[in-house]
C-alpha cells in the first residue's frame, strides 16, 4: 500500500467542476483543508459558494467518487462547513485573471 499524498487528492479534486460555474472546486476556492491519516483515510473540509447552492449534492457525490478511485484509499470523510464563508476572492488568481474581460 502506498501512502496517499496531498497532490494525489488535489489532482482528483481538480476533476470535480461546479456545473453552474464551470470551474473546478480547487481553483474555485471551495477546499478549506485536506487531511490524510496513516491508514489513507481522507478527511476533506470544504464549503460551497452558497448555503443554498442547488448542486451541492452533485458536487459532494462527485468528490466522493473521485477520491474513492485513488489507489489504496481508505475511508473518505467530507465535512461541509460554512465558516469562513466563500467569497469570489477565494478563486485562484490564475482563474480570476482569465475571467476578466
Amino acid at each position: 500500500m502506498h501512502a496517499i499524498t496531498r497532490d494525489e487528492v488535489v489532482t482528483a479534486l481538480k476533476g470535480c467542476v461546479d456545473p453552474e460555474i464551470g470551474i473546478n472546486i480547487v481553483d474555485l476556492g471551495l477546499i478549506h483543508w485536506i487531511g490524510i491519516d496513516d491508514k489513507n483515510n481522507i478527511i476533506l473540509r470544504l464549503t460551497m459558494t452558497s448555503p443554498m447552492c442547488p448542486v451541492t449534492s452533485v458536487i459532494l457525490a462527485d468528490i466522493e467518487l473521485r477520491l474513492e478511485h485513488i489507489s489504496d484509499v481508505g475511508e473518505v470523510n467530507i465535512d461541509l462547513v460554512w465558516e469562513p464563508a466563500w467569497t469570489a476572492e477565494m478563486i485562484t488568481e490564475e482563474v480570476r485573471l482569465g475571467m476578466q474581460v
